[in-house]
């Protein structure tokens, strides 16, 4: 039981980062969903929700990555 440390901060920003994936590709569907039915408001809504998820879905690893690489070499 030593061997587990628990859930640490990188595994929790995983978990974030693809609730944001799952996200984006949920707004993405519906994006197509309301172009198809022509509902020019929803479709829009959708593609700037599918974006605004892509964006701290693809941060946080960056931004999580960059940070543990200044305080490795620290």
């Amino acid at each position: 039981m030593e061997s587990v440390q628990g859930i640490t901060a990188g595994n929790w920003l995983s978990v974030l980062s693809m609730f944001f994936y799952i996200a984006c590709f949920y707004f993405t569907l519906t994006f197509f969903q309301h172009v198809r039915s022509d509902d020019k408001r929803l479709a829009h809504q959708s593609k700037i929700a599918a974006v605004v998820c892509l964006a701290p879905g693809l941060l946080i690893p960056a931004l999580y990555s960059l940070y543990t690489f200044y305080t490795i070499m620290r």
